[in-house]
Protein backbone atom coordinates (compact mmCIF):
# COMPACT_ATOMS: atom_id res chain seq x y z
CA UNK A 1 0.00 0.00 0.00
CA UNK A 2 3.09 2.36 1.04
CA UNK A 3 4.77 1.89 -1.89
CA UNK A 4 1.55 2.46 -4.35
CA UNK A 5 0.82 5.84 -2.32
CA UNK A 6 4.96 6.69 -3.15
CA UNK A 7 3.52 5.80 -7.09
CA UNK A 8 0.58 7.79 -6.74
CA UNK A 9 2.71 10.84 -4.93
CA UNK A 10 5.58 10.91 -7.53
CA UNK A 11 2.50 10.77 -11.09
CA UNK A 12 1.00 13.64 -8.87
CA UNK A 13 4.28 15.69 -8.91
CA UNK A 14 4.37 15.16 -12.22
CA UNK A 15 0.81 16.16 -13.12
CA UNK A 16 0.88 19.07 -11.36
CA UNK A 17 4.55 20.36 -12.07
CA UNK A 18 5.79 22.71 -13.51
CA UNK A 19 5.23 22.22 -17.20
CA UNK A 20 1.30 22.09 -16.12
CA UNK A 21 1.50 25.40 -14.22
CA UNK A 22 3.42 27.13 -17.24
CA UNK A 23 0.44 25.71 -19.43
CA UNK A 24 -2.33 26.64 -17.52
CA UNK A 25 -0.53 30.60 -17.02
CA UNK A 26 0.47 30.57 -20.21
CA UNK A 27 -2.97 29.71 -21.87
CA UNK A 28 -4.05 32.18 -20.09
CA UNK A 29 -1.46 34.97 -20.90
CA UNK A 30 -1.66 34.39 -24.61
CA UNK A 31 -6.03 34.51 -24.58
CA UNK A 32 -5.88 37.81 -22.83
CA UNK A 33 -3.48 39.30 -24.98
CA UNK A 34 -5.29 38.09 -28.35
CA UNK A 35 -8.37 39.13 -26.47
CA UNK A 36 -6.36 42.54 -26.30
CA UNK A 37 -7.24 42.35 -22.39
CA UNK A 38 -10.64 42.66 -22.80
CA UNK A 39 -11.91 40.43 -20.08
CA UNK A 40 -9.86 42.69 -17.34
CA UNK A 41 -11.13 45.93 -19.40
CA UNK A 42 -14.88 44.64 -18.57
CA UNK A 43 -14.54 42.94 -14.84
CA UNK A 44 -16.55 46.05 -13.56
CA UNK A 45 -19.86 45.27 -15.99
CA UNK A 46 -19.17 41.57 -15.55
CA UNK A 47 -19.54 42.40 -11.92
CA UNK A 48 -22.44 44.53 -12.55
CA UNK A 49 -23.84 42.06 -14.83
CA UNK A 50 -23.55 39.26 -12.26
CA UNK A 51 -25.67 41.49 -9.63
CA UNK A 52 -28.43 43.28 -12.16
CA UNK A 53 -31.94 41.85 -11.62
CA UNK A 54 -31.54 40.52 -14.97
CA UNK A 55 -29.06 38.03 -13.75
CA UNK A 56 -31.66 35.93 -11.84
CA UNK A 57 -34.26 35.61 -14.75
CA UNK A 58 -34.82 32.23 -16.83
CA UNK A 59 -36.36 33.61 -19.82
CA UNK A 60 -33.89 32.82 -22.29
CA UNK A 61 -33.12 28.91 -23.41
CA UNK A 62 -31.42 27.33 -20.37
CA UNK A 63 -32.08 25.67 -17.13
CA UNK A 64 -31.57 28.19 -14.44
CA UNK A 65 -30.70 31.65 -14.22
CA UNK A 66 -27.03 32.85 -14.84
CA UNK A 67 -26.53 34.27 -11.07
CA UNK A 68 -27.63 30.55 -10.29
CA UNK A 69 -25.45 29.18 -12.93
CA UNK A 70 -22.39 31.75 -11.18
CA UNK A 71 -23.39 30.43 -7.63
CA UNK A 72 -23.62 26.68 -8.37
CA UNK A 73 -20.05 26.66 -10.18
CA UNK A 74 -18.23 28.54 -7.40
CA UNK A 75 -20.04 26.11 -5.41
CA UNK A 76 -17.31 23.55 -6.59
CA UNK A 77 -14.79 25.84 -6.66
CA UNK A 78 -15.09 27.98 -2.94
CA UNK A 79 -14.32 24.94 -1.11
CA UNK A 80 -11.24 24.33 1.38
CA UNK A 81 -8.84 25.39 -1.09
CA UNK A 82 -9.99 28.76 0.05
CA UNK A 83 -8.97 27.66 3.78
CA UNK A 84 -6.21 24.89 3.80
CA UNK A 85 -4.96 25.70 0.54
CA UNK A 86 -3.65 29.17 1.08
CA UNK A 87 -2.37 28.15 4.51
CA UNK A 88 -0.56 25.33 2.65
CA UNK A 89 0.77 27.64 -0.04
CA UNK A 90 1.97 30.55 2.23
CA UNK A 91 3.59 27.72 4.47
CA UNK A 92 5.19 25.73 1.93
CA UNK A 93 5.84 28.74 -0.53
CA UNK A 94 6.75 31.42 1.87
CA UNK A 95 4.06 34.87 2.03
CA UNK A 96 5.39 35.74 -1.18
CA UNK A 97 3.05 32.90 -2.36
CA UNK A 98 0.18 35.15 -2.20
CA UNK A 99 1.21 37.86 -4.45
CA UNK A 100 1.75 34.39 -6.89
CA UNK A 101 -1.65 33.39 -6.74
CA UNK A 102 -2.93 36.93 -7.56
CA UNK A 103 -1.06 37.01 -10.63
CA UNK A 104 -2.16 33.33 -11.63
CA UNK A 105 -5.63 34.31 -11.34
CA UNK A 106 -5.61 37.65 -12.73
CA UNK A 107 -4.65 35.47 -15.98
CA UNK A 108 -7.24 32.56 -14.74
CA UNK A 109 -10.29 35.58 -15.11
CA UNK A 110 -9.21 35.11 -19.01
CA UNK A 111 -9.19 31.51 -18.84
CA UNK A 112 -12.73 30.85 -17.35
CA UNK A 113 -14.27 33.60 -19.06
CA UNK A 114 -13.10 31.63 -22.53
CA UNK A 115 -14.29 28.22 -21.33
CA UNK A 116 -17.65 29.10 -20.19
CA UNK A 117 -18.28 31.23 -23.35
CA UNK A 118 -17.59 28.64 -25.65
CA UNK A 119 -19.39 26.06 -23.73
CA UNK A 120 -22.94 27.82 -24.25
CA UNK A 121 -21.92 28.43 -27.77
CA UNK A 122 -21.54 24.45 -27.87
CA UNK A 123 -24.15 22.97 -26.06
CA UNK A 124 -26.69 20.46 -26.58
CA UNK A 125 -30.16 19.24 -25.24
CA UNK A 126 -30.46 16.06 -24.06
CA UNK A 127 -33.65 13.53 -24.30
CA UNK A 128 -35.18 15.17 -20.99
CA UNK A 129 -34.53 18.64 -22.34
CA UNK A 130 -31.73 19.51 -20.07
CA UNK A 131 -29.02 21.63 -21.21
CA UNK A 132 -25.45 19.48 -21.66
CA UNK A 133 -21.86 21.22 -21.89
CA UNK A 134 -18.84 21.42 -20.67
CA UNK A 135 -15.32 21.16 -22.81
CA UNK A 136 -16.26 17.52 -23.91
CA UNK A 137 -19.27 19.11 -25.37
CA UNK A 138 -17.68 21.90 -26.87
CA UNK A 139 -14.26 19.57 -28.03
CA UNK A 140 -16.34 17.09 -30.02
CA UNK A 141 -18.64 19.51 -31.93
CA UNK A 142 -15.84 22.59 -32.48
CA UNK A 143 -12.91 19.93 -33.53
CA UNK A 144 -12.83 19.41 -37.20
CA UNK A 145 -10.57 16.14 -36.63
CA UNK A 146 -13.53 14.46 -35.54
CA UNK A 147 -11.18 10.92 -34.09
CA UNK A 148 -8.97 13.85 -32.19
CA UNK A 149 -12.05 15.53 -31.41
CA UNK A 150 -13.50 12.41 -29.64
CA UNK A 151 -10.95 11.07 -28.09
CA UNK A 152 -9.74 14.38 -26.18
CA UNK A 153 -13.64 14.62 -25.37
CA UNK A 154 -13.56 11.37 -23.23
CA UNK A 155 -10.74 11.69 -21.90
CA UNK A 156 -11.49 14.90 -20.23
CA UNK A 157 -14.88 12.95 -19.26
CA UNK A 158 -13.49 10.40 -17.59
CA UNK A 159 -10.95 12.10 -15.82
CA UNK A 160 -13.87 14.83 -14.53
CA UNK A 161 -15.94 11.86 -13.71
CA UNK A 162 -12.77 10.42 -11.25
CA UNK A 163 -12.01 13.58 -9.76
CA UNK A 164 -15.75 14.17 -8.88
CA UNK A 165 -15.07 11.27 -6.39
CA UNK A 166 -12.24 12.59 -5.27
CA UNK A 167 -11.86 16.26 -4.70
CA UNK A 168 -15.40 16.79 -5.12
CA UNK A 169 -16.36 14.04 -2.93
CA UNK A 170 -14.47 12.19 -0.34
CA UNK A 171 -11.32 14.78 0.29
CA UNK A 172 -14.34 17.34 0.85
CA UNK A 173 -16.04 15.02 3.32
CA UNK A 174 -13.48 14.57 5.34
CA UNK A 175 -12.36 18.10 5.80
CA UNK A 176 -16.03 18.76 7.30
CA UNK A 177 -15.70 15.63 9.68
CA UNK A 178 -12.19 16.33 10.78
CA UNK A 179 -12.51 20.12 11.28
CA UNK A 180 -16.41 19.43 13.06
CA UNK A 181 -14.44 16.68 15.71
CA UNK A 182 -11.76 19.05 16.21
CA UNK A 183 -13.91 21.93 17.00
CA UNK A 184 -16.92 19.89 18.61
CA UNK A 185 -15.77 16.27 19.85
CA UNK A 186 -18.89 14.93 17.54
CA UNK A 187 -17.74 11.75 15.97
CA UNK A 188 -16.77 11.14 12.29
CA UNK A 189 -19.53 8.72 11.50
CA UNK A 190 -22.51 10.56 13.06
CA UNK A 191 -21.02 13.77 10.79
CA UNK A 192 -20.78 11.16 7.79
CA UNK A 193 -24.63 10.55 8.47
CA UNK A 194 -25.77 13.88 8.38
CA UNK A 195 -23.81 14.67 5.65
CA UNK A 196 -25.23 11.93 3.83
CA UNK A 197 -29.05 12.60 4.69
CA UNK A 198 -28.40 16.47 3.76
CA UNK A 199 -26.78 15.37 0.48
CA UNK A 200 -28.96 12.54 -0.62
CA UNK A 201 -31.65 15.40 0.11
CA UNK A 202 -30.62 18.44 -2.07
CA UNK A 203 -29.33 16.00 -5.28
CA UNK A 204 -32.73 14.06 -5.20
CA UNK A 205 -33.87 17.42 -6.93
CA UNK A 206 -30.97 17.57 -9.67
CA UNK A 207 -29.56 20.75 -10.70
CA UNK A 208 -32.46 23.13 -9.67
CA UNK A 209 -32.26 21.93 -6.62
CA UNK A 210 -28.25 22.03 -6.49
CA UNK A 211 -28.87 25.68 -8.26
CA UNK A 212 -31.42 27.12 -5.23
CA UNK A 213 -29.61 25.69 -2.17
CA UNK A 214 -25.65 27.02 -3.81
CA UNK A 215 -27.77 30.46 -4.89
CA UNK A 216 -28.53 30.95 -1.07
CA UNK A 217 -25.34 28.97 0.56
CA UNK A 218 -22.83 30.18 -1.72
CA UNK A 219 -23.49 34.08 -0.96
CA UNK A 220 -23.80 33.26 2.82
CA UNK A 221 -21.35 31.43 3.63
CA UNK A 222 -18.83 33.92 0.92
CA UNK A 223 -19.89 37.31 3.40
CA UNK A 224 -19.68 35.71 6.90
CA UNK A 225 -16.24 34.10 6.35
CA UNK A 226 -15.01 37.50 4.80
CA UNK A 227 -16.92 39.60 7.09
CA UNK A 228 -14.95 37.49 10.35
CA UNK A 229 -11.64 37.67 7.72
CA UNK A 230 -11.91 41.80 7.66
CA UNK A 231 -12.23 41.54 11.44
CA UNK A 232 -9.37 39.59 12.47
CA UNK A 233 -7.53 41.91 9.73
CA UNK A 234 -8.94 45.08 11.24
CA UNK A 235 -7.81 43.77 14.81
CA UNK A 236 -4.47 42.81 14.05
CA UNK A 237 -3.92 45.85 11.84
CA UNK A 238 -0.78 47.50 13.43
CA UNK A 239 0.69 44.11 12.19
CA UNK A 240 -0.39 44.34 8.64
CA UNK A 241 1.95 46.80 7.37
CA UNK A 242 4.61 44.31 8.09
CA UNK A 243 2.64 41.84 6.77
CA UNK A 244 2.11 43.15 3.37
CA UNK A 245 5.78 44.18 3.34
CA UNK A 246 6.81 40.62 3.97
CA UNK A 247 4.24 38.87 1.21
CA UNK A 248 5.73 41.27 -2.15
CA UNK A 249 9.55 41.32 -0.79
CA UNK A 250 9.29 37.45 -0.54
CA UNK A 251 7.39 37.14 -3.54
CA UNK A 252 10.42 38.26 -5.73
CA UNK A 253 13.24 38.01 -3.50
CA UNK A 254 12.53 35.24 -1.27
CA UNK A 255 13.94 37.37 1.65
CA UNK A 256 11.84 38.50 4.66
CA UNK A 257 11.72 42.26 5.42
CA UNK A 258 13.93 42.90 8.26
CA UNK A 259 11.76 43.05 11.13
CA UNK A 260 8.87 41.56 9.65
CA UNK A 261 6.56 38.68 11.30
CA UNK A 262 7.71 36.35 8.52
CA UNK A 263 11.38 36.46 9.60
CA UNK A 264 11.38 32.89 10.80
CA UNK A 265 9.97 32.32 6.94
CA UNK A 266 12.11 31.05 4.62
CA UNK A 267 11.50 30.54 0.50
CA UNK A 268 12.95 30.89 -2.80
CA UNK A 269 10.98 32.79 -5.08
CA UNK A 270 10.86 29.61 -7.07
CA UNK A 271 8.65 27.97 -4.32
CA UNK A 272 6.74 31.25 -4.05
CA UNK A 273 5.69 30.61 -7.74
CA UNK A 274 5.43 26.91 -7.45
CA UNK A 275 2.80 26.95 -4.50
CA UNK A 276 1.33 30.35 -4.90
CA UNK A 277 0.29 29.39 -8.66
CA UNK A 278 -0.57 25.37 -7.57
CA UNK A 279 -3.03 26.12 -5.21
CA UNK A 280 -4.37 29.12 -6.44
CA UNK A 281 -5.58 27.03 -9.50
CA UNK A 282 -6.38 24.29 -7.00
CA UNK A 283 -8.98 26.97 -5.13
CA UNK A 284 -10.34 28.77 -8.24
CA UNK A 285 -10.30 25.78 -10.86
CA UNK A 286 -9.74 28.44 -14.12
CA UNK A 287 -8.31 26.22 -16.85
CA UNK A 288 -9.48 22.82 -15.73
CA UNK A 289 -13.04 23.32 -16.95
CA UNK A 290 -15.30 22.13 -14.35
CA UNK A 291 -17.01 25.77 -14.21
CA UNK A 292 -18.06 25.69 -17.93
CA UNK A 293 -20.09 22.16 -16.96
CA UNK A 294 -22.30 24.55 -14.73
CA UNK A 295 -22.14 27.42 -17.18
CA UNK A 296 -23.77 25.94 -19.97
CA UNK A 297 -27.76 25.37 -17.98
CA UNK A 298 -27.18 29.24 -17.30
CA UNK A 299 -30.86 30.53 -19.24
CA UNK A 300 -29.09 33.07 -21.36
CA UNK A 301 -29.30 33.85 -25.11
CA UNK A 302 -25.63 35.40 -25.14
CA UNK A 303 -22.82 33.28 -24.64
CA UNK A 304 -20.13 35.86 -24.75
CA UNK A 305 -22.45 37.68 -22.03
CA UNK A 306 -22.28 34.95 -19.76
CA UNK A 307 -18.78 34.22 -20.49
CA UNK A 308 -18.65 37.56 -18.35
CA UNK A 309 -20.51 36.39 -15.62
CA UNK A 310 -18.81 33.59 -14.91
CA UNK A 311 -15.41 35.00 -14.77
CA UNK A 312 -16.26 36.92 -11.91
CA UNK A 313 -15.82 33.58 -10.28
CA UNK A 314 -11.92 33.76 -10.34
CA UNK A 315 -12.33 37.06 -8.93
CA UNK A 316 -14.36 35.64 -6.21
CA UNK A 317 -12.65 32.84 -5.28
CA UNK A 318 -9.18 33.95 -5.15
CA UNK A 319 -8.79 37.94 -5.37
CA UNK A 320 -11.41 38.10 -2.38
CA UNK A 321 -11.52 34.51 -0.50
CA UNK A 322 -7.84 33.67 -0.87
CA UNK A 323 -6.85 36.83 -0.13
CA UNK A 324 -8.63 37.46 3.10
CA UNK A 325 -7.05 34.39 4.16
CA UNK A 326 -3.88 35.46 3.43
CA UNK A 327 -3.91 38.55 5.03
CA UNK A 328 -5.65 37.21 7.84
CA UNK A 329 -2.60 35.02 8.49
CA UNK A 330 0.05 37.01 7.69
CA UNK A 331 -1.12 39.87 9.74
CA UNK A 332 -2.04 37.48 12.51
CA UNK A 333 1.84 36.65 13.24
CA UNK A 334 0.77 32.90 13.06
CA UNK A 335 3.09 32.03 10.27
CA UNK A 336 6.11 29.56 11.61
CA UNK A 337 4.46 29.09 14.70
CA UNK A 338 4.57 25.50 15.87
CA UNK A 339 1.74 23.96 17.84
CA UNK A 340 1.21 21.59 21.06
CA UNK A 341 3.58 18.79 19.29
CA UNK A 342 6.60 20.81 18.45
CA UNK A 343 5.52 20.64 14.40
CA UNK A 344 4.97 23.80 12.77
CA UNK A 345 1.70 24.58 12.11
CA UNK A 346 -0.26 24.30 8.55
CA UNK A 347 -3.59 23.93 6.57
CA UNK A 348 -6.71 24.51 8.75
CA UNK A 349 -4.48 24.64 11.82
CA UNK A 350 -2.81 27.66 10.42
CA UNK A 351 -5.70 29.04 9.38
CA UNK A 352 -7.50 28.42 12.85
CA UNK A 353 -4.71 29.64 14.99
CA UNK A 354 -4.83 33.55 12.83
CA UNK A 355 -8.56 33.82 13.72
CA UNK A 356 -7.77 32.78 17.91
CA UNK A 357 -5.65 35.24 17.80
CA UNK A 358 -8.25 37.85 18.05
CA UNK A 359 -11.50 35.78 18.21
CA UNK A 360 -10.13 32.89 20.81
CA UNK A 361 -11.96 29.81 21.07
CA UNK A 362 -14.95 31.81 18.55
CA UNK A 363 -12.03 31.79 15.89
CA UNK A 364 -12.01 28.31 15.45
CA UNK A 365 -15.57 27.99 15.48
CA UNK A 366 -15.41 30.23 12.36
CA UNK A 367 -12.83 28.62 10.85
CA UNK A 368 -15.07 25.19 10.98
CA UNK A 369 -18.14 26.53 10.05
CA UNK A 370 -16.73 28.39 6.81
CA UNK A 371 -14.93 24.64 6.11
CA UNK A 372 -18.46 23.13 7.05
CA UNK A 373 -20.01 25.29 4.32
CA UNK A 374 -17.64 25.19 1.69
CA UNK A 375 -17.02 21.67 1.55
CA UNK A 376 -20.54 21.07 1.68
CA UNK A 377 -20.94 23.13 -1.44
CA UNK A 378 -18.11 21.64 -3.00
CA UNK A 379 -19.68 18.44 -2.87
CA UNK A 380 -22.64 19.36 -4.30
CA UNK A 381 -21.02 21.48 -7.13
CA UNK A 382 -18.99 18.54 -8.13
CA UNK A 383 -21.65 15.88 -7.99
CA UNK A 384 -23.04 17.75 -11.31
CA UNK A 385 -19.62 18.25 -12.36
CA UNK A 386 -19.50 14.22 -12.63
CA UNK A 387 -23.04 13.35 -13.14
CA UNK A 388 -23.14 15.75 -16.49
CA UNK A 389 -19.37 13.60 -17.46
CA UNK A 390 -21.24 10.54 -16.74
CA UNK A 391 -23.70 11.51 -19.15
CA UNK A 392 -21.87 12.37 -21.79
CA UNK A 393 -20.01 9.31 -21.41
CA UNK A 394 -23.12 6.73 -21.02
CA UNK A 395 -26.02 9.06 -22.60
CA UNK A 396 -28.67 6.97 -20.45
CA UNK A 397 -30.57 8.42 -17.73
CA UNK A 398 -30.36 5.91 -15.76
CA UNK A 399 -26.76 5.79 -14.95
CA UNK A 400 -26.92 9.49 -13.33
CA UNK A 401 -29.56 8.08 -11.02
CA UNK A 402 -27.37 5.73 -9.70
CA UNK A 403 -24.46 7.97 -9.58
CA UNK A 404 -26.07 10.13 -7.17
CA UNK A 405 -26.97 7.18 -4.76
CA UNK A 406 -23.10 5.67 -5.01
CA UNK A 407 -21.97 9.47 -4.55
CA UNK A 408 -24.18 10.05 -2.06
CA UNK A 409 -23.16 6.93 -0.14
CA UNK A 410 -19.52 7.63 -0.74
CA UNK A 411 -20.05 10.65 0.71
CA UNK A 412 -19.78 8.39 4.11
CA UNK A 413 -17.00 6.89 3.06
CA UNK A 414 -15.13 9.93 3.18
CA UNK A 415 -16.47 11.38 6.48
CA UNK A 416 -14.85 8.34 8.26
CA UNK A 417 -11.88 7.46 6.31
CA UNK A 418 -9.00 8.86 5.46
CA UNK A 419 -8.11 7.80 2.04
CA UNK A 420 -4.91 8.86 0.53
CA UNK A 421 -5.10 6.73 -2.24
CA UNK A 422 -7.73 8.34 -3.27
CA UNK A 423 -7.35 11.74 -2.86
CA UNK A 424 -3.92 11.33 -4.80
CA UNK A 425 -6.00 9.35 -7.93
CA UNK A 426 -8.67 12.45 -7.64
CA UNK A 427 -5.64 14.52 -7.70
CA UNK A 428 -4.16 13.59 -10.53
CA UNK A 429 -7.65 12.94 -12.77
CA UNK A 430 -7.77 16.68 -11.68
CA UNK A 431 -4.60 18.14 -13.38
CA UNK A 432 -5.43 15.56 -15.92
CA UNK A 433 -8.40 17.45 -17.09
CA UNK A 434 -6.42 20.58 -18.09
CA UNK A 435 -4.56 18.96 -20.62
CA UNK A 436 -7.77 18.42 -22.92
CA UNK A 437 -9.17 21.64 -22.01
CA UNK A 438 -6.09 23.86 -22.35
CA UNK A 439 -6.01 22.12 -25.93
CA UNK A 440 -8.99 23.03 -26.80
CA UNK A 441 -8.94 26.66 -25.65
CA UNK A 442 -6.08 27.06 -27.59
CA UNK A 443 -7.30 25.25 -30.76
CA UNK A 444 -10.44 27.55 -30.64
CA UNK A 445 -8.22 31.01 -29.79
CA UNK A 446 -9.83 32.51 -32.67
CA UNK A 447 -13.28 31.58 -32.02
CA UNK A 448 -12.96 33.07 -28.59
CA UNK A 449 -10.84 36.26 -29.50
CA UNK A 450 -13.49 36.81 -33.14
CA UNK A 451 -16.94 36.58 -31.24
CA UNK A 452 -15.24 38.67 -28.01
CA UNK A 453 -14.35 41.50 -30.38
CA UNK A 454 -17.76 41.01 -31.61
CA UNK A 455 -19.74 41.52 -28.72
CA UNK A 456 -17.60 44.50 -27.71
CA UNK A 457 -18.64 46.42 -30.23
CA UNK A 458 -22.43 45.78 -28.55
CA UNK A 459 -20.88 47.10 -25.21
CA UNK A 460 -19.47 50.33 -26.98
CA UNK A 461 -23.00 50.91 -28.46
CA UNK A 462 -24.96 50.27 -24.87
CA UNK A 463 -22.25 52.64 -23.65
CA UNK A 464 -22.60 55.74 -26.45
CA UNK A 465 -26.47 55.26 -26.37
CA UNK A 466 -25.93 56.11 -22.46
CA UNK A 467 -24.24 58.52 -22.75
CA UNK A 468 -25.94 60.45 -25.71
CA UNK A 469 -29.51 60.08 -23.52
CA UNK A 470 -28.02 61.79 -20.02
Amino acid sequence: MNALQEVLKAIDNVVWGPATLILLVGTGIFLTIRLNFLPWKNLGLSLKLMLSPESRKTDSDGEISPFSALMTALASTIGTGNIVGVATALVSGGPGALVWMWIAAAFGITTKYAECMLSIKYRTVNEKGEMCGGPMYTIKRAFKNKYVGSFLAGAFAVFALIASFGIGNLTQANSISSAVNSTFSIPTWVTGIILVALTGIVLIGGIKSISKVSSVLVPVMAVFYIAAGLLVIILNAKNLPAGVANIFSMAFTGKSVAGGIAGTMTASVLKSVQYGVARGVFSNEAGLGSAAITAACASTDDHVRQGYINMCGTFIDTIVVCTITGLAIASSGVLGMTGADGKQLEGAQLTIAAFESVLGKGGAIVVTIGIILFAFSTILGWEYNGEKALEYLFKKPIFCYIYRVVFTVVVFLGATTALEIAWSFSDIANGLMTIPNLICLLALSGVIAKETKDYQKIIEAEKEEKRKSK
